[in-house]
This record gives structure tokens, sequence and C-alpha cells, in this order.
């Protein structure tokens, strides 16, 4: 409840919240109605339960549909150059990713591409990315780099990150992605490349304000899990939380190296063992789940849910919208595909983009629910309940989205 009389900005009447404040359910509030002043939610509850005196400065009758917190995209690589549909179709053709890496493709031609593009074009390719995400009703994505390599194009990514959030109605959170992969000038020389991400890039790009929190890639064709810890270790030392894409295609301990360092979220996830899934209950670090690459790659090992279920590990979904192995900017389409191809159900699909994303962006205070003190982001949806945002394939049932209390969209 609101502990005071000055007017509210708006009120928001006649609507069917989902609050998403515990992992039980939905939360539900039929015929709800909820008060905001400076972006933030100050009154929550029944419409029956209005305070008759609260002054109002605007009032909005929903038409009974149904509110949501904003969606969250927990995991993007959506600053990139160039694409890579040759690849696709030369693979579906029969040729080899060994034969494509060698004539020049995979990560190497994107890093190419994101070198050779100027901060505009970065920004203009990415933005078109980033509109069909707000369209469905998403108020807040990462952003990782990785696709530099080097001092001034990983600094030229997260300017451009940075950027999208300044001139879109929409929360960015910047991911250091230095330890993606080994750049071609230093193939065959993994330990010192390691070393330049850790002493040069890491810090130069920290201090110039455009780390949020830093990943890297754990895995037989990225960096080893000792090297990993390096970048873990160069991260604490900048005070910045880490996180990583862990047991993709091995089991490399990356999960549990994770959460040594009490890392917000360790994702992908196929090959998670028990001890890794034990060691990420225990920190509190959320298991985020990537559908849409495991789709395009045709993966068949599916990550442990109902492992993760009984040790009460939060799981979040999101795109992994990337132009190598999951070129998606739907997150209600990833909804989808975690009930169909991960048998989650539509609310935890709905949590999964909520309150666990927010969790696995460290902004569990400020988003992800809708809840007295939260900031004011949410979505209405012309729907009869909340599990059809994962049920009608291809559908965009979003009416409304409303940012830090300012209406952003309506269709």
């Amino acid at each position: 409840m609101t502990n005071t009389k000055s007017a509210w900005d708006s009120l928001w009447v006649n609507v069917h919240i989902a609050t998403m404040a515990d992992d039980k359910g939905y939360g539900e509030i039929p015929d709800g109605a909820m008060g905001v002043r400076d972006g933030v939610i100050v009154w929550l509850g029944a419409r029956a339960g209005l305070p008759a005196d609260q002054p109002v400065t605007v009032t909005h009758d929903g038409g009974g549909k149904w509110l949501t917190p904003g969606l969250i995209d927990c995991h993007t690589h959506i600053v990139y150059g160039g694409n890579r549909s040759n690849e696709f179709e030369d693979r579906l053709n029969g040729v080899s990713y060994e034969e494509i890496s060698k004539r020049g493709g995979g990560i190497v031609s994107t890093v190419k591409a994101t070198r050779a593009a100027s901060e505009d074009e970065l920004f203009e390719q990415s933005s078109v990315r980033l509109a069909r995400l707000l369209e469905e009703g998403v108020t807040t994505v990462e952003c990782k780099s990785g696709y530099g390599l080097d001092l001034p194009t990983e600094a030229k990514i997260l300017r451009v990150a940075r950027r999208l959030g300044e001139q879109f109605p929409v929360r960015i959170r910047t991911t250091f992605l230095g330890a993606h992969a080994v750049p071609p000038e230093y193939a065959g020389r993994a330990d010192d490349y390691i070393e330049l991400v850790c002493q040069q890039l890491m810090p130069a790009l920290a201090g110039q304000g455009l780390i949020d929190a830093v990943d890297g890639f754990c895995e037989k064709i990225g960096f080893s899990a000792a090297q990993t810890e390096r970048v873990f270790q160069a991260a604490q030392k900048l005070n910045l939380p880490v996180k990583l894409h862990a047991e993709q295609l091995s089991d490399q301990g990356g999960a549990a190296l994770t959460a040594r360092y009490q890392g917000l979220s360790a994702d992908h996830l196929e090959y998670l063992s028990d001890d890794g899934i034990a060691a990420m209950a225990g920190a509190g670090t959320v298991a985020v789940l990537l559908p849409g690459a495991f789709y395009f790659l045709r993966e068949t090992r599916l990550p442990p849910l109902a492992a993760l279920r009984n040790a009460s590990v939060p799981v979040a979904i999101a795109t992994d919208c990337n132009p190598g192995t999951s070129p998606m900017t739907s997150l209600l389409l990833a909804m989808n595909m975690a009930c169909t191809l991960f048998k989650m159900t539509p609310l935890e699909a709905l949590l999964g983009t909520t309150r666990h994303a927010a969790k696995a962006l460290g902004l569990a205070q400020q988003t992800g629910q809708i809840k007295v003190g939260m900031r004011a982001d949410f979505a209405l949806w012309c729907v009869d309940r909340p599990a059809d945002l994962s049920y009608a394939i291809g559908a965009n049932p979003c009416y409304a989205v409303v940012f830090g209390g300012k209406i952003r969209t309506v269709r």
C-alpha cells in the first residue's frame, strides 16, 4: 500500500495481473489495479480495494487484458556485423563445419564483419533486431560483446549496446565476452590471448564504464576451466559479476566454477552434471536455457530440467540471438520452444523470462515482478490466460508496453 496521498502519475484498472511474485503460480490478481508514481509501482491489489480519495493524474482502462512484468531477454549477442545464412545453406547442402571454418567461416567471419563495420552501421543493424524483441513486450535485454576480440572492436560493440539503451525505451545490460574465441592473430596462443583479455581489454573497458558483467565460453572449442578462472579472477578484481557459457557441448566443470565465484548465471547446460547443479543451487546461480541454439544445432541432449527443478535452481529462458547458432529475435518463440523441446510448463517459461531472468542479470530488486517498489515495466496482452504466451506459435498478442511508467507501445 502507498503511505502518502501524493498524486499517482497513472492508475491501471480493469486488468488481470500476473505478478510472478513466487514460483508456485502466476500470482494472479483478477480485476486488479495498479498505481504508478515516478516510474515505480506504489499500489497493487484488487480494483475493489482502491482507496477512494487517492488523486490520480491519468487513469488507464486495460479492457480486461492480462498484465505481466515486461519480458527480459537475459542472453543475447545482438550487436554484430554481417550475416551467416550462407553457412546455414552450406551445412544443409552437406558441407561440414570444419570445411566452413577452413574457408574462413564460423565465428571468424562474424569477427571480420564486425571489425569492418562502422559504429553507426553496427547500431543500425542491431536496432532492427532489438526492435523485433521490443514488439513482443521485452523491456530489458542483455547485450554481449565477443565478436571483436580486440580492444577497438570490443569497445565499439559495447558502446553500441549502451547507445541502444539510450535511444530505445529499454534497459540494456552489457556483458564483456572477450573470452569468446581465440582471434585469428592469436591462433595457437590461447593463453596469450587470455592474458590480453585479463590485463588489457577488461580493465580498459571497465574503466570506460562499458561493462556490467563478464562472460566466457568454457568448452573444448573455447577456453579451458583454468583459462576461464583467470578471466573470473580478473573480473573479481574489478568488482564485476560473472556468468558463463557452460556445459553446452561437454562437461568442463564450468557451472561449478561459476558458482564458486558467485556467478549470476550459467548458460546452455545440456551437459550439466549433478555436481554442477548442486554447486549452482548452493550459490544461487541461475540456469539460463537457450532453446534456440538447441533447435538450430539439432542438439539431442536435453538440459537436466528435472534435476534443476529438484534442486530448486531458478531457470531462465533467453533467445541467445546470434548469427551462428540462434538467429532468433522472438522471446515468445523461445518460450514456446522451452515448453515443446525442454518440456517446461508455461508457468516456468514465463517465470524464466521475467523473475528468473531478472535474477540472471542481477536485477531482481528492480524488475521482473509486479510488486510495490518495483520499476513499472510491464506489458498488456490480448490473451485469455498467461499460458497463451507460450502456446501460440508465431503469434504476438502484445497490446501495450509500459517502461518506467511511460507507455512505450500501443497496438
